[in-house]
């Protein structure tokens, strides 16, 4: 919906900003941070800040501003919403057990991933990274799945609103590029990705589908890059991977 419609609701953004701005480290703001963050004067952000306060969103200690634990509660939301996020926690987990590798979970919201179940090996991955996490879709084989999986016309404007910028030697640095990358992976019915985002990390993710066929997440395995190729985790991980993204899928059919 445009901002300049009728059915926008103004203050509702800016609280939502407000939100968004609190929840960035370090986790406290003073009331000029809050207000920069957001895109906000600094009148509008005391009277959001108000709000939330009075709301118990967030509480004021002195010059700070920090979320309070009702917050969560606004992601958890969402995620509760997700027919299948109960059974999926619980088939990564078994995945991760079987296969002795990082599993993860995502969904696309426009050019990034979030993470909507993340589960570390001990030997490799930086807990940094858990629920609700982001993450640049098109270097990362969670996301390389969901964008190879949208229709042609988003899949374009997806494209051309990403960020091409080279992170890794190995980064994708071209929408002509990504979108050679995206064909391979919709015919193969998987993505691979090696030190893309991180030279240390490499990847393979599968899409989760609904009913009607629509990818609606992505579950992925992922390891330290080196010690496996594509060929290895083709032939170590995807049939597990595969497994675990039907048995969501039939979760997901038989809630709704």
């Amino acid at each position: 919906m445009a901002k300049d419609s009728d059915g926008f609701v103004r203050a509702i953004a800016r609280g939502f900003s407000v939100v968004e701005a609190l929840g960035r480290p370090p986790g406290r703001h003073t009331l000029s941070e809050t207000a920069v963050a957001a895109g906000l004067t600094r009148a509008t952000a005391r009277r959001m800040l108000a709000t939330l306060v009075s709301l118990k969103y967030c509480e004021a200690d002195g010059r700070y501003f920090s979320l309070r634990p009702r917050a969560l509660g606004l992601g958890l939301s969402y995620l509760n919403a997700l027919p299948y996020w109960g059974y999926a926690q619980r088939a990564l987990e078994d995945l991760r057990n079987e296969i002795g590798e990082s599993c993860a979970l995502a969904v696309l919201d426009e050019t990034e991933i979030v993470y909507a179940s993340r589960l570390p090996a001990r030997r490799i991955l930086s807990a940094n990274l858990g629920i609700g996490s982001r993450l640049p879709a098109h270097i990362i084989s969670l996301g390389r799945v969901l964008l190879a999986a949208l229709p042609p016309d988003r899949r374009e404007e997806v494209l051309a609103a990403i960020d091409y910028k080279a992170i890794t030697p190995r980064t994708v640095t071209s929408a002509k590029k990504l979108a050679e990358e995206l064909a391979k992976v919709e015919a193969q019915g998987y993505a691979w990705i090696d030190g893309e985002l991180d030279p240390a990390i490499c990847g393979i993710a599968v899409p989760v589908r609904d009913q009607a066929g629509n990818a609606v997440a992505a579950i992925s395995i992922n390891t330290v890059s080196g010690t496996v190729d594509e060929a290895d985790a083709k032939k170590r991980f995807l049939v597990a991977l595969q497994r675990t993204a039907q048995d969501i899928r039939t979760q997901v059919t038989t809630s709704m």
